[in-house]
């Protein structure tokens, strides 16, 4: 049942990074600035191009190496993995709600970052300080999902060395 909320939340989380990517990219000048100086003038800037490109090439890689496997462990095509985490354990409902939720919020960190570098280049409509709080959460919120795969990692040992699996 987890894995079908943090699936939900992982599309909805790729819907909203691709809405934002989408909406700064029409609004950004030719040039995006992703770092100012103390002045708030443009100390380094990409054009509006290669920051899509880039952007959708780092989007597509972290979610292709975050979801991979979860689904090899949700189809049950590695013999190892469904040995591991077998259908009806609830170590494997867990560990895939996990990689869905935690990619979820990597794309929401994304998402963050892209506006981000929408308000540093349209500083005129937008203030950056605006964000901080953004910036703030979003490792704070890494950090309790990687405490969490900590957790779920240690517990799914002891069942391991226990001998409790499931056939």
């Amino acid at each position: 049942m987890y894995t079908r909320f943090a699936k939900v939340f992982y599309f909805l989380s790729i819907g909203l990074f691709l809405f934002l990517l989408l909406y700064v990219y029409a609004a950004l000048p030719e040039f995006a600035t992703y770092a100012v100086n103390d002045l708030g003038m443009p100390q380094k800037q990409v054009s509006r191009d290669a920051f899509f490109y880039i952007s959708i090439v780092f989007f597509l890689i972290f979610n292709l190496l975050l979801v991979i496997p979860a689904k090899l462990i949700e189809m049950k095509i590695s013999l190892t993995l469904k040995r591991l985490f077998p259908v009806g354990d609830p170590y494997r409902d867990k560990i895939l709600a996990w990689i869905f939720s935690f990619t979820g919020i990597l794309n929401l960190a994304s998402a963050a970052l892209v506006f981000y570098v929408h308000s540093l280049s349209n500083q005129n409509e937008i203030s950056s300080s605006e964000f901080n709080f953004f910036f703030y959460l979003a490792p704070l919120l890494l950090l309790v999902w990687i405490m969490v795969l900590v957790f779920l990692l240690t517990g799914k040992m002891k069942q391991v060395k226990s001998g409790e699996m499931l056939s």
